[in-house]
């Protein structure tokens, strides 16, 4: 009976690894807990502490959803409630703590949200359209163009030797350069710098992350691995039958861990080694990057040969 219910518990405990099933699937352990655990053995019950342990790990590094968080605390309220040793007490009060504070935290940002939409901050273009957000800050080019259009117009109103007609136009010239003046520390630094910068690395190659192989977790290669092995973005040691993908540096992660990261970087997390992008300006530059410094080492070692040669 027991052999059965911690195949269950494994089985479940595969499912969190799933969005669409780890709703169910803490609801289930919950109910497996509450049902077995008083007459467990120790063995047993040592199961049931590390599944949920388990749902905790994936809550803190993979799932923010408030739904996801909720099942979680009422899990780990119900597992605090039966365990009997000290530190499992500690370690899930610690887990409750961490969900309320989650949870608190999104019904604050979602009351943020909604006084700030129906605050005097909103604006309207016109009666009756609907509210739109505050206009953005103007990018360097457009105030730099400001900056000169004004001290034209200031110029050209200062020769005109108090003309009546260019009053109003000086005045507002003088307005506008008497405030982008202000922002010069932001600005002259931007139109002076001219040098080259390198460009933000864009995304891993869709297909170059879909092409990656994917291996299955074997007690051999947990041995040749070592004993804690482990996930380097969640912290979650592997175990017998974890779905594993690699990179082109050998390097190895839980799918749904390392899927996350790729979306937003094209390099390996532990050594940086960069994957290909769909990004052909940034692969370009990659490439005369690559050129410049095999110029700049082959100048080097002409000069320090050069130098051997004198001596």
């Amino acid at each position: 009976m027991e052999e059965e219910l911690k195949q269950k518990i494994q089985e479940l405990q595969k499912r969190l690894g799933k969005k669409q099933m780890f709703e169910e699937a803490v609801s289930s352990i919950n109910s497996l807990l509450l049902q077995h655990y008083p007459s467990a053995s120790p063995s047993l019950r040592n199961s049931f502490y590390m599944v949920v342990c388990r749902v905790a790990t994936i809550l803190k590094t993979r799932y923010t959803m408030p739904g996801f968080w909720d099942a979680g605390l009422g899990l780990f309220i119900e597992a605090e409630h039966l365990v009997s040793g000290s530190a499992e007490k500690k370690h899930l009060q610690s887990c409750i703590t961490q969900a309320r504070e989650q949870l608190a935290e999104v019904q604050n940002e979602a009351e943020n949200t909604t006084s700030t939409e129906n605050g005097s901050t909103r604006r309207f273009l016109f009666e009756g359209h609907l509210t739109v957000d505050p206009e953005p800050e103007q990018p360097a080019w457009l105030e730099q163009s400001h900056l000169l259009t004004a001290a034209e117009a200031l110029l050209g109103g200062e020769s005109s030797q108090g003309d009546p007609a260019n009053v109003n136009d000086t005045e507002g010239a003088s307005d506008i350069l008497e405030q982008l003046v202000a922002r010069l520390n932001n600005i002259i630094p931007e139109i002076l710098d001219d040098g080259p910068s390198a460009p933000r690395a864009p995304p891993a190659s869709k297909q170059v992350v879909a092409n990656l192989p994917v291996t299955t977790v074997t007690d051999e290669l947990l041995t040749k691995l070592g004993a804690d092995a482990e996930c380097a973005i969640c912290r979650e040691e592997l175990v017998v039958d974890d779905k594993m993908q690699e990179l082109p540096c050998k390097h190895m992660f839980h799918p749904p861990c390392l899927k996350p990261w790729l979306d937003e970087h094209n390099s390996c997390p532990i050594c940086r080694h960069e994957l290909l992008t769909d990004d052909q300006h940034y692969e370009s530059w990659k490439e005369r990057e690559k050129e410049a410094e095999e110029d700049r080492k082959g100048a080097a070692n002409a000069v320090r040969e050069g130098e051997y040669m004198y001596v």
